[in-house]
C-alpha cells in the first residue's frame, strides 16, 4: 500500500517508538479470500502506517475460519462440532490495538461483524492479571466501506460495543468511505475515488495515529488505573469509595 506524501511524512517525523506494539485488523467482509475485499483495502492504508512505524499487524478474515456461533468461550464445549474463535482470541489479546472491518448491507455492520462482537462478548468477564475486565488496556477503532448510507450507525455501535467490553476508544477512532447510494463502485473499484478521497484519507490517518498514541499511554502506564474498577475485588466485598455494607 503507498501512503500519500502527507501520511509519509507524519510517519517519517514521528519521534515516538511503537515498535513494541502490535496491531490486528478483523475484516468483517462477507468474502472469502481470495476475493476483492473492499473493506480490506481501507484497512491497508491504516496497516501501513502502523508497519511504517514498526508495530507488527496482522489482517484476518473470521467468514475464512469456522466460527460457531454463541456466547461462550469455546462453543466447541456446547454441543458445536468445531470452533475456530479460541485460536483467534489468542490473537486478541496478543494486540494492544483492535480495529474491526466491515461493509454497510441495509444501513448495518455485516453478520459476521456482529458474530465477531458476540464472541468478544463471549470472553469479557474473563479478567486480567490486575482482576480487571479482560480488554482493559487495549484500544480499538474501526472502518467502514459501502455505497450505502450507515457508515456512522456502524461505527457507533462497533464502538459503543468495544468500550462497552472494556476497550479505551481514543478520539476520531473511526473512518469511512461512502460511494453513491445504489449499484455504485466500491471503494477499491476502478474510478470511484475511494483511495484518493482526501476526507476518508485524513480521517483514516487521524485514526491509525489515535489508535498509536493511545496504545503507547496505556502500555506506559501499565494499563488502565485499577482503583475502582476492579472486578475481582468487587466480588470479594470491597466497595471502593462507599462503604463496606459489612462494616455499617
Amino acid at each position: 500500500m503507498t501512503l500519500t506524501a502527507k501520511q509519509q511524512e507524519l510517519c517519517d517525523t514521528n519521534e515516538t517508538d511503537f515498535s513494541d506494539l502490535s496491531a490486528l485488523f478483523l475484516n468483517c467482509t462477507l468474502k472469502r479470500s481470495p476475493e476483492l475485499s473492499h473493506t480490506r483495502g481501507l484497512i491497508d492504508i491504516s496497516a501501513a502506517i502502523m508497519e511504517a512505524n514498526g508495530v507488527s499487524t496482522e489482517v484476518v478474515r473470521p467468514i475464512d475460519l469456522d466460527i460457531a456461533t454463541g456466547v461462550w468461550p469455546d462453543m466447541a464445549e456446547h454441543g458445536w462440532d468445531n470452533d475456530d474463535w479460541p485460536a483467534l482470541f489468542d490473537k486478541v489479546m496478543a494486540a494492544e490495538i483492535l480495529v474491526l472491518g466491515s461493509a454497510i448491507w441495509l444501513g448495518e455492520k455485516t453478520s459476521i461483524c456482529t458474530q465477531v462482537i458476540e464472541r468478544l462478548y463471549g470472553n469479557s468477564s474473563q479478567l486480567n492479571d490486575a482482576g480487571q475486565y479482560a480488554y482493559y488496556g487495549r484500544v480499538g477503532g474501526c472502518l467502514i466501506t459501502g455505497n450505502e448510507d450507515g457508515a456512522k450507525h456502524a461505527a457507533m455501535n462497533i464502538l459503543y460495543s468495544l468500550q462497552h467490553l472494556g476497550y479505551t476508544i481514543p478520539p476520531q477512532a473511526d473512518a469511512a468511505w461512502l460511494g453513491e447510494a445504489g449499484p455504485g463502485p466500491s471503494y477499491l473499484d476502478e474510478g470511484s475515488g475511494g483511495p484518493a478521497n482526501d476526507f476518508t484519507n485524513r480521517n483514516t490517518t487521524f485514526m491509525t495515529w489515535n489508535l498509536l498514541h493511545a496504545a503507547r499511554m496505556l502500555k506506559d502506564a501499565g494499563g488502565v488505573p485499577v482503583h475502582g474498577n476492579q472486578r475481582s475485588s468487587w466480588d470479594a466485598g470491597c466497595r471502593f469509595d462507599f462503604p463496606n455494607p459489612e462494616y455499617r
